[in-house]
């Protein structure tokens, strides 16, 4: 495992910078999500439980650093065919509970309950927690003083919040940062968790193609996660920092 507390690297590649959070891996399972979750998780004794969506990688993240420590894992999702995400984390020995498609308010309300019921740890849904922000703040600080924009796949929004509160810490006011979309819409957790002025630092665009349909691609030579990554690639421009969540396992093994 890489230390949970370094810095991943930023890259120049062609004419861009690339900061490579997926080069952080931790029980086979990589990016600053699995970071978080592995500082959120250290400290359970009994088990974990989580939340997702079927083509969230969190299920499978938090399932893969659950059977490393030697945790019990529960994880809900909405009902629909198995994805492999979902596959993958039912392989590493975690119980999945389906329930009928709604809100994801609700069920992660339903994630919450079955934590609190058996004393386990809860891994909140889109990873909505102190942790993911602080830990995301720190990885700012390696980013090269040419920068001036930054591109981000903003799914729950909460790495967008900690990059926004690293900027602030480290008085970045020259950084500018594209958020591109690709799911549900993130403003009411950025409102939560982000600077209170954020509006000023963000530009949000929504990706035209929906969250479920991947977009299989690669950045010299660089996987990306269809889900994420891979819908950021038509929106960067010469000389912005490209900055790369994480790659989902099960894509990172497809493509070696």
């Amino acid at each position: 495992m890489i230390d949970p507390n370094s810095l991943t690297p930023v890259q120049r590649i062609g004419d861009i910078w690339v900061k490579r959070e997926d080069l952080f891996t931790v029980a086979d399972v990589s990016g600053g999500k699995a970071r978080a979750c592995y500082l959120l998780m250290k400290e359970a004794r009994v088990g974990v439980v989580t939340s997702g969506s079927r083509f969230s990688p969190q299920v499978g993240i938090v399932a893969n650093i659950a059977r490393s420590l030697e945790l019990h894992c529960r994880f809900h999702t909405p009902t629909g065919e198995k994805t492999p995400e979902i596959n993958d984390a039912i392989s590493c020995g975690a119980e999945h509970i389906a329930h009928k498609a709604g809100y994801n308010s609700v069920i992660a309300a339903r994630c919450r309950n079955d934590a609190s019921r058996r004393g386990w740890t809860e891994i909140p849904f889109g990873m909505q927690c102190l942790q993911a922000v602080t830990s995301t703040a720190f990885q700012v600080r390696n980013l090269p003083e040419q920068i001036r924009r930054l591109v981000v796949p903003v799914g729950s929004g909460m790495t967008l919040a900690g990059i926004l509160h690293g900027i602030q810490d480290l008085q970045r006011k020259d950084i500018k940062l594209l958020g591109v979309i690709v799911g549900a819409d993130p403003v009411r957790r950025l409102d939560k968790w982000a600077p209170a002025q954020w509006r000023r630092n963000v530009q949000l665009i929504r990706c035209r193609e929906p969250y479920h349909l991947p977009s299989v691609a690669a950045l010299h030579g660089i996987n990306l996660d269809p889900h994420y990554e891979a819908k950021c690639l038509p929106y960067i421009k010469p000389r912005d920092c490209f900055w790369i969540v994480g790659i989902r396992k099960v894509q990172n093994h497809c493509n070696g």
